[in-house]
C-alpha cells in the first residue's frame, strides 16, 4: 500500500509541476498540446503536437514521433535556451515544396530519468554484468526503462495522436527522429516495432553510452542490432554526428555501424550517414542541419 500511495504522490508532484510549462512560441505552424498525458507505463508528460501551415483536418498527414519536445520548438522554453526550431525549418521546406507537409509529436523527456527511458534495454543484455552495472551507476540509472517507454509510445501515445489528429496509419508514414539518446531511442523503437515505425533519424546518436570513450557500451549496441535492425527493403535509416565536443566520440562508431548497416542491406534511398565536421553536441548545430534529415523522411519524390 505504501508503495502504490509514494507512486500516486510522485504522479501528483509531477503533473503538478508541468502545469506550469508554458505552450512554446512558434513561427510557422501552429502548436496544440496535451497536457501531461498520463500513462500506465511511464510517468505523465507532455505531448506539443506542431500542426504544419495550411492544417486542414481533412487530409491525412505523416507523422514524426520526436523525442526531448522541451528541446524543439522554442529556445525560451528549454533549459539550455536552444532549440532545433523545427517549426522553422519544416516550415520553409514546406513552403519551398521540398518536403510534405506533416504532423511533428514532440514528446517531453522525463528530466532525471532521461537516460533510463532512452538506453537501449535489450541491448544492455549483451552488456557484461559488471560493465552493466557500472554504466547504471555511472548515469545514476535506477532501472533500465527503454521498454516501457515503447509501450508508452505505441500503445498509448500512437492510439492517442490517431484518434485526435488526421495522420496515416501505416508504418510508411511514421517516423521517429531524436539526437544524442534520443537517436538510440528512435532507432531501437524501429528495431523494436518495424511494424509500427518505417523510418528513423538519428542525429549524433550516443554510441558510448556514457560521456567517455569505450568500447563496451557501443559494442553491445552493435550486438543486438546485428540481429535486429528491421528489413531494409521497407524501412529507412538515417544517421549522422558532429566532431565537436560529444560528438567527437561518434565517428569511429558511426563508421562501424555504416558498415553494419551496408551489411544487412541498407543503402540507396534508405539509408543516408552525414558527418558534419565542426559541428557540435548541441541543439543549435542539430538545427543548422534539421533540413537534411527532414528531407531525407518527407521529401517529395
Amino acid at each position: 500500500m505504501r508503495r502504490v500511495l509514494t507512486a500516486l504522490f510522485l504522479q501528483w508532484i509531477t503533473v503538478t509541476a508541468l502545469a506550469a510549462d508554458p505552450l512554446p512560441s512558434v513561427v510557422s505552424g501552429r502548436i496544440e498540446r496535451i497536457a501531461s498525458l498520463s500513462s500506465q507505463h511511464v510517468s505523465a508528460r507532455h505531448i506539443d503536437v506542431w500542426l504544419p501551415p495550411g492544417f486542414d483536418r481533412n487530409q491525412q498527414y505523416p507523422v514524426i514521433y520526436m523525442h526531448d519536445g522541451q528541446a524543439l520548438f522554442d529556445p525560451a522554453v528549454n533549459w539550455n535556451k536552444q532549440a532545433w526550431q523545427i517549426d522553422r525549418v519544416a516550415g520553409q521546406l514546406i513552403q519551398d515544396g521540398q518536403i510534405e507537409p506533416a504532423i511533428i509529436v514532440g514528446i517531453w523527456n522525463a528530466g532525471a530519468l532521461r537516460a533510463a527511458e532512452f538506453l537501449p534495454q535489450q541491448a544492455m543484455q549483451f552488456l557484461p554484468a559488471a560493465k552493466r552495472q557500472s554504466l547504471m551507476q555511472t548515469r545514476a540509472l535506477p532501472e533500465l526503462m527503454a521498454d516501457r517507454y515503447l509501450k508508452f509510445l505505441v500503445e498509448e501515445l500512437k492510439p492517442e495522436i490517431e484518434r485526435r489528429y488526421p495522420v496515416r496509419k501505416g508504418a510508411a508514414s511514421t517516423m521517429l527522429m531524436g539526437s544524442s539518446m534520443g537517436g538510440l531511442i528512435s532507432l531501437y523503437a524501429m528495431s523494436e516495432y518495424p511494424q509500427v515505425f518505417g523510418a528513423a533519424a538519428c542525429l549524433s546518436t550516443h554510441w558510448t553510452g556514457t560521456f567517455e570513450q569505450n568500447a563496451s557500451v557501443p559494442l553491445a549496441l552493435f550486438q543486438y542490432w546485428s540481429g535486429k535492425l528491421p528489413d531494409p527493403a521497407s524501412h529507412r535509416l538515417y544517421m549522422d554526428y558532429g566532431t565537436e565536443t560529444l560528438d567527437a566520440l561518434y565517428p569511429v562508431h558511426q563508421q562501424f555501424f555504416d558498415v553494419l548497416a551496408k551489411e544487412k542491406g541498407y543503402s540507396g534511398e534508405h539509408y543516408l550517414s552525414r558527418a558534419f565536421p565542426g559541428a557540435a553536441h548541441t541543439e543549435t548545430d542539430w538545427s543548422v542541419r534539421l533540413a537534411v534529415p527532414l528531407r531525407f523522411l518527407l521529401g517529395k519524390q
